[in-house]
């Protein structure tokens, strides 16, 4: 809304209401405010390389405790597996995420070109974006005409709009990324392995060791699920319910086909 005025006679440019500010939606201005996910560069990079160590692990655990009985077996292919995923995992993200940027960066060298020497055709095609999305011709027009004196912010509306792709972020080191998928898939896929380290002294049997490693697993799985259902805003309890499936579904899995192969195939570790 512009109001003229003053004593200089100038104009001043004010913010229109919304339709709660005018009253009209008064049920969603007094609604309660949605809780905000996490936010942070890494969280997703610990989370997702935390569940998927923990149950990869685990299902190896299950694997090997079906097959055979020994601690020795479970400690050794545990662990290296371990460490060769991790890196796996570390430098698949960092390339992952250095050729997503790459991608960006070219994408928008294409889309600055257009813009500049395909004027008219990008403003048409992005007036068209705006009006699909219920904007007013006339409202489109108006704010396509502002954008188009801003070079820079004039391409990545045209990035958003032709390719959905957001402007690539110069802060993000994709190198900081593998860093913390590999340290993170090392923390967490060592859980259930720390529970035969940790009973060596104490107990011989095999049993106690498996069934130790399940309940270390479950309360790692469940944690994760828990700040899953937070970066995603989900429900925790229902966050959790599936985290805990996922895993349990990948052991049994691991376990029946470990099983099968000592006592059908005649194969034992």
């Amino acid at each position: 809304m512009v109001e003229r005025g003053g004593s200089s006679g100038g104009t001043t440019t004010r913010l229109l209401p919304t339709a709660a500010e005018d009253g009209g939606d008064s049920d969603r201005e007094s609604s309660e405010r949605p809780r905000e996910p996490w936010k942070g560069e890494y969280v997703k990079s610990i989370v997702f390389a935390g569940l998927d160590a923990i149950i990869t692990c685990f299902a190896l655990i299950s694997s090997i405790n079906a097959s055979t009985r020994s601690s020795g077996h479970v400690l050794v292919l545990g662990f290296s597996n371990l460490v060769a995923d991790a890196i796996s995992m570390g430098f698949g993200d960092s390339v992952s995420a250095s050729s997503e940027q790459e991608v960006i960066i070219e994408e928008r060298k294409v889309t600055e070109w257009d813009v500049i020497n395909q004027r008219k055709k990008e403003q048409s095609e992005l007036i068209n974006h705006y009006q699909a999305l219920g904007m007013d011709c006339n409202d489109a027009t108006m704010v396509v005409n502002i954008f188009t004196k801003y070079k820079d912010i004039m391409v990545d509306q045209r990035m958003m709009a032709d390719k959905g792709v957001l402007p690539a972020d110069q802060e993000v080191k994709p190198w900081k990324n593998g860093l913390v998928t590999f340290a993170s898939f090392m923390l967490f896929g060592s859980v259930p392995l720390l529970s035969f380290i940790i009973l060596i002294p104490f107990t011989d049997n095999e049993s106690i060791k498996f069934v130790s490693a399940c309940l270390a697993s479950a309360l790692a799985l469940a944690l994760l699920g828990v700040a899953k259902a937070r970066i995603a805003g989900q429900n925790i309890m229902f966050s959790v319910a599936v985290t805990l499936f996922s895993g349990s579904i990948a052991a049994a899995s691991a376990y029946l086909v470990g099983w099968m192969l000592k006592h059908i195939a005649g194969l034992e570790s």
